[in-house]
């Protein structure tokens, strides 16, 4: 039995896997609005911020861990459980001082967690993805490296506001005293698997590279983006390390609290998007994942440590060892539902009117489906370009919206520089066949569709199998299976179709 937690926005889960069998034996997730409501996030982050400040109160995650650790021993034996690995929400960051590592060493099964840790912060918060107060740090940042090409070529992006490294430079910069108390800086995800390994772990190739601050290169934190950011971070950083590493044996407290094996050991934590890599079963080149939300994205193995020359996608450590790439789209189902709402369809309406009735290609009919600021490419528009008539019948409309955000993101994929050959679709409209099956044409690329609900989670409990020498491909085939008959073939008939349609795609936005 594995376990594997993940540590998201909005709730801590438990996904316990037996690899003998190849099935899920439990699960459990703990909502932070619901069940910890005096954190006043309701949402999984203190509302409010100001000037792009989003932050989360780090004492809600510990409390959250003793909470469903609790609950899950009262319905699983625990004390069969092999080993532990660890997904967190990628680019939130902790501050801790210098007792962090005794209290933690010291930890007592009679006390809540929260208590014994929580005066051990430097920072009351901590800034999460959704933050974007750093503009001024990222430029700072870019200007010591000689712009942001060379970030981007070091790093693996551009820098980016929501980044460890902005964030941490702007916490230096406001709060000079409270970075020089911080004598440990950890990630979201390594602050948990600290927890329960009772010391402070390594952070992992592929959640480091989150942080504008590890090398690709040499898989070392890097001394002149170090230097860009604040002084003295090497010593407050620890050091960066595979995924696929054991971190320790679980932490004596935990053994007693909750019945685990003394045996129990604790893997290398990561990041939620190269955990869901391995939930979704592509850690190998070839095999992409598209997530269809309010923002899309696109991510993929690698075979190499390329970069986006235009700076609009982001090179992570692929748990399985080399690369990923993982690219956001703002404009996912927030456009959608905005062209849905505009001509007055329904779900059923929008696919069957939208792309029932018109032909591939929309007879050249392009629509850049931009109806707020987009991140890839970076344009700050108010509402959708089109080379057509806005009153033009909604079938058209919805085809052309639809055709252009995933010709947007077969375009702004290429850099990677491999093919898909293999889809695997998840997220909320990936229900919808007339989209699944458009996204199979324009990539030419067969779809898988997922219902896996929680795959950070199931990818660390992969990781925590893969860790201690399980086979990561049989894994694989056991735990990441499709939805059954879920798969949809692309029509190679309309390959010289999206082809060309890629052309018109590209000439409208050249135009703006």
């Amino acid at each position: 039995m594995f376990l594997g937690l993940d540590s998201s926005t909005q709730s801590l889960s438990a996904v316990i896997i037996d690899t003998d069998t190849g099935t899920i034996a439990h699960e459990d997730s703990v909502n932070f609005g619901a069940e910890l409501p005096h954190y006043g996030s309701p949402s999984g982050f203190i509302p409010g911020g100001v000037a792009g400040e989003v932050h989360a109160d780090p004492r809600m995650w510990i409390e959250a861990l003793d909470l469903l650790l609790s609950r899950v021993g009262k319905a699983f034996d625990l004390s069969q459980v092999t080993a532990i690995a660890c997904s967190g929400q990628q680019h939130g960051s902790v501050y801790l001082d210098d007792s962090f590592s005794d209290r933690l060493a010291a930890l007592d099964p009679a006390q809540p967690l929260v208590d014994q840790l929580a005066p051990a912060l430097t920072r009351a918060t901590s800034p999460i993805w959704m933050d974007t107060s750093t503009g001024e740090d990222c430029a700072a940042i870019a200007a010591s490296l000689g712009g942001n090409e060379e970030v981007c070529r070091r790093s693996g992006s551009v820098a980016v506001e929501r980044f460890t490294g902005p964030q941490i430079r702007r916490f230096h910069r406001l709060d000079p005293a409270g970075y020089e108390r911080t004598r440990i800086i950890h990630l979201v995800s390594s602050f948990i698997g600290s927890i329960l390994a009772g010391k402070n772990i390594a952070i992992d190739h592929g959640d480091g590279a989150g942080m504008n601050l590890l090398n690709l290169h040499s898989l070392d934190w890097d001394q002149d983006l170090l230097d860009a950011t604040a002084p003295g971070l090497r010593q407050r950083l620890p050091l960066p390390a595979a995924a696929s590493s054991v971190a320790g044996e679980l932490a004596p407290c935990f053994v007693k609290k909750f019945g685990f094996s003394d045996l129990c050991v604790v893997a290398l934590s990561t990041g939620d998007n190269p955990s869901s890599l391995v939930g979704m079963g592509a850690t190998s080149p070839g095999t992409c994942v598209i997530s269809l939300g309010t923002s899309d994205t696109f991510f993929a193995a690698m075979s190499g440590a390329v970069t986006d020359p235009n700076g609009f996608g982001h090179v992570f450590g692929n748990p399985a060892g080399g690369f990923m790439s993982l690219i956001c789209f703002r404009n996912g189902s927030l456009s959608r539902e905005a062209l849905r709402d505009e001509l007055g369809l329904s779900w059923a309406d929008f696919d069957e009117s939208g792309l029932s009735a018109t032909p591939a290609g929309n007879k050249g009919q392009v629509m850049l489906p931009f109806y707020g600021p987009e991140i890839t490419p970076r344009l700050d528009f108010t509402g959708p370009v089109r080379n057509f008539p806005v009153d033009a019948p909604s079938a058209v409309q919805v085809r052309a919206l639809l055709e252009g955000q995933f010709l947007n993101m077969r375009l702004h994929s290429q850099w990677i520089g491999e093919k898909p050959t293999l889809i695997r679709l998840t997220g909320g409209a990936s229900k919808n066949d007339g989209i699944a099956r458009l996204i199979a044409n324009i990539f030419q690329a067969p779809v898988e569709r997922f219902a896996v609900a929680n795959g950070a989670a199931l990818g660390a409990a992969i990781r925590a199998a893969h860790a201690c020498g399980a086979d990561l491909a049989s894994l694989t085939a056991a735990f990441c299976r499709p939805a059954e008959n879920s798969r949809i073939e692309p029509d190679t008939s309309l390959a010289a179709t999206y082809d060309a349609a890629l052309g018109h795609f590209q000439a409208l936005l050249a135009d703006h």
